[in-house]
């Protein structure tokens, strides 16, 4: 690539090793995220009041919300508030991240790599989630989870009657594509977000090579919104699936 042109890298550039495992910039942005989630968690928790102020009613309202709309989603208060961590931290973890890409210096701040002349900028930190890597992660964990409820909560011989079903012909290959359409969730939990979150970063570093004073602006709102989206949407998915594995075959 010329010198000065946009450079964009689809994979996540590794730093560095340590006992053999890559660190790459994606998990060090990773590692400010929790930092940052847990940095907020510990400020708000250690000030709940009984009468609480501005902040913790912010986050009271914002929880029972989340709360209530999974107790109507799931039909019970129980499973809605065992199943309330996962959920919101998927959420949380996924909208932070994403948020996190529009602080400066992320993809800014870094060293040059390989000989004079030949230098390619690595950045120290990148957005988390255009690491497919990452995305197929929380996709893994959310199908582990979708799955392993369903088992638990209904039993594996109820569970595996919807994919292996001898009853009829019918039921033999709607098993077939149920236990296909499971696996293509993987593909597309992690797709999906990785798919939008890296090509919002690709438009906004084109706007800003080629219009650098205009247009980025609106286009870094308007990714402040498919942030949003794409967290909400991967964590009702995967509430909306739980909800689907634990319900009695039929």
């Amino acid at each position: 690539m010329e010198e000065g042109g946009i450079h964009i890298v689809l994979a996540a550039e590794k730093l560095g090793e340590i006992w053999g495992l890559p660190i790459t910039n994606t998990l060090i942005t990773s590692w400010v995220v929790i930092f940052v989630l847990a940095s907020i968690a510990f400020l708000v928790g250690r000030n709940i009041k009984l009468i609480p102020g501005k902040t913790q009613v912010l986050f009271e309202s914002m929880f029972s919300y989340i709360l209530d709309y999974m107790e109507t989603t799931l039909e019970s208060k129980s499973l809605a508030q065992k199943f309330f961590p996962f959920i919101v931290t998927l959420f949380l973890f996924i909208f932070t991240a994403n948020i996190l890409e529009f602080t400066p210096g992320i993809g800014s701040i870094g060293f040059f790599l390989g000989e004079v002349g030949h230098q390619e900028f690595v950045p120290i930190f990148r957005s988390v989630n255009t690491d497919l890597n990452v995305t197929l992660a929380l996709a893994i964990i959310s199908f582990l989870v979708i799955e392993i409820s369903g088992v638990v909560l209904i039993g594996f011989l109820k569970y595996s009657g919807k994919f292996v079903n001898f009853k009829s012909v019918l039921g033999f290959f709607i098993g077939i594509i149920e236990l296909f359409s499971e696996i293509a969730r993987l593909v597309s939990f992690s797709f999906r977000l990785f798919g939008n979150i890296f090509a919002g970063e690709v438009l906004i570093l084109v706007a800003t090579t080629f219009v650098p004073f205009f247009l980025p602006i609106p286009l870094m709102v308007f990714e402040v919104f498919v942030g949003f989206i794409q967290a909400a949407i991967f964590s009702l998915l995967t509430l909306f699936f739980i909800k689907i594995a634990i319900a009695e075959p039929h």
